[in-house]
């Protein structure tokens, strides 16, 4: 069996990954430029753009991965751009940068990353965003894991399974049942082989169960129960490690 995935084929058909995407937004040019030279000695391949305005920034179509964004600019302040951004479902990484405290509050309502007060040294700066390039690399393994799929057969016909639809599987009769959000189905295979290809999101809870850590409503030392209404055995020898990567999955989310 092998796993597919659509973001693969991208980067097969282009050659390459995406460089991640940063914008710095900020009224101050010598900010701007400060900001910038900074980066690109932390991350020689980002692609930088500076916007001197709120609505410079979203007259443009760069979708940032990473925003670096004043809070106090002419015209619409960084909060108001912020709201925007977020409107729109973006779901940009959001650093406020400015002099004024009191924003704090208002900064972490439209679900901003981090909150660098001027002056700002070196050390913080760089502190900061390893920590925001950090989040951006697990949301695109995230989105990675969201497009995985692999096809199975059943009788004449090959159906397509996506990873992130798994709420768990089973061995039964000699074969591996797939228990999905949308229903059922089964096929002849290995359930090592489908652990092997499913990756650290699930779990081998027991010699015939599969568990998919995303869909676990509450467990214990012999019973994991789902979101479907559903439960997997949890072999007790195995609990120890369970939740140790359970824990791990959930800190990674």
């Amino acid at each position: 069996m092998l796993v597919y995935n659509e973001i693969d084929k991208i980067k097969k058909a282009t050659g390459k990954d995406r460089a991640m995407r940063i914008a710095i937004c900020d009224d101050e040019k010598e900010i701007c430029n400060w900001i910038k030279e900074q980066i690109q000695e932390i991350c020689v391949d980002a692609e930088i753009s500076i916007f001197y305005s709120g609505e410079s920034l979203l007259e443009n179509s760069i979708l940032a991965d990473i925003l670096f964004l004043d809070i106090s600019m002419e015209g619409r302040n960084g909060i108001e751009i912020a709201r925007k951004i977020r409107e729109e479902g973006k779901k940009t990484i959001i650093i406020f940068i400015t002099a004024l405290k009191e924003y704090v509050f208002q900064a972490f309502d439209v679900g901003a990353f981090h909150y660098l007060v001027k002056p700002f040294s070196k050390e913080k700066l760089k502190s900061v965003f390893q920590s925001a390039e950090t989040q951006y690399k697990e949301r695109a393994i995230q989105q990675e894991n969201k497009e995985k799929y692999f096809f199975i057969r059943k009788g004449g016909e090959r159906k397509k399974v996506k990873l992130a639809d798994i709420v768990y599987a089973e061995v039964f009769n000699r074969k591996i049942v797939i228990h999905t959000i949308e229903g059922e189905t089964e096929y002849y295979g290995k359930m090592s082989e489908l652990e092997k290809q499913a990756g650290e999101d699930f779990f081998r809870a027991h010699r015939a169960y599969l568990v998919h850590m995303k869909y676990i409503l509450q467990y214990n030392a012999t019973m994991i129960y789902l979101e479907n209404g559903e439960k997997a055995l949890l072999a007790k020898q195995r609990y120890p490690e369970f939740v140790k990567q359970f824990l791990k999955y959930n800190q990674r989310r």
